[in-house]
């Protein structure tokens, strides 16, 4: 066989190399594109997402609050607690920012912050410490139940670092300086309630903001 022989099977063997690459990505992509749709997605024809759901709470000034209370605006949610030493305070901070960018169409948006340590978190507590972030933050607490409720409606996994086996809120230890392992989600709920999409807690204000202006 002549160099132009060697050379042309050698150029199949890579050709055929790059497409079961692409192949193999593709199928990848594929797997995990089904798995993410499983995941936040239904098993039924609707596709309607498996993220919220009814809530009553109470807010920073001791009124109770409802989903109902936020139809016709979008809400904007994230679940964290006010003794967190970083995620939460810089998500809250880029959720305040990312509506300062909307301008007056920032008026449509309802930034909520729903605590995941309702036992430190009281609703004056709650109040105080929205003081450093945007005067239209609604912070919501409860009983042990109504948050766990909440949480599971909106898949947040929440439990003290030291005892994944133990609610946030058990005094059990006797001590009120533990931390809280959480889930650190963005969700972007409809005007009517229904999930639209989520964001990274850590994502920056611009993409926040250009996220949200799509469903403005």
């Amino acid at each position: 066989m002549g160099p132009k022989g060697r050379i042309s099977r050698k150029n199949a063997i890579i050709v055929a190399g790059v497409a079961a690459a692409f192949l193999a990505g593709g199928l990848y992509y594929a797997l995990t594109s089904f798995e993410q749709h499983d995941r936040w997605t239904t098993e039924g024809r609707s596709g309607r997402a498996l993220v919220g759901g009814p809530f009553s709470l109470i807010d920073q000034t001791g009124a109770t609050r409802t989903d109902a209370d936020f139809r016709g605006h979008l809400m904007l949610i994230y679940f964290g607690y006010t003794h967190c030493p970083d995620a939460c305070p810089l998500a809250l901070q880029t959720m305040s920012d990312a509506i300062d960018a909307l301008g007056e169409k920032g008026a449509t948006v309802a930034p909520i912050f729903i605590t995941v340590d309702p036992a430190r978190d009281t609703p004056d507590h709650l109040k105080s410490y929205l003081e450093n972030f945007s005067p239209r933050l609604t912070a919501l607490t409860g009983d042990e139940s109504a948050i766990a409720n909440v949480a599971k409606a909106y898949r947040i996994f929440y439990a003290k670092a030291n005892d994944p086996q133990k609610p946030a809120n058990s005094t059990e230890s006797g001590h009120d300086d533990y931390l809280v392992d959480h889930s650190s989600f963005i969700y972007l709920m409809g005007r009517d309630g229904q999930y639209l999409t989520h964001f990274p807690g850590n994502a920056p204000p611009d993409q926040l903001a250009d996220g949200i202006r799509k469903f403005l």
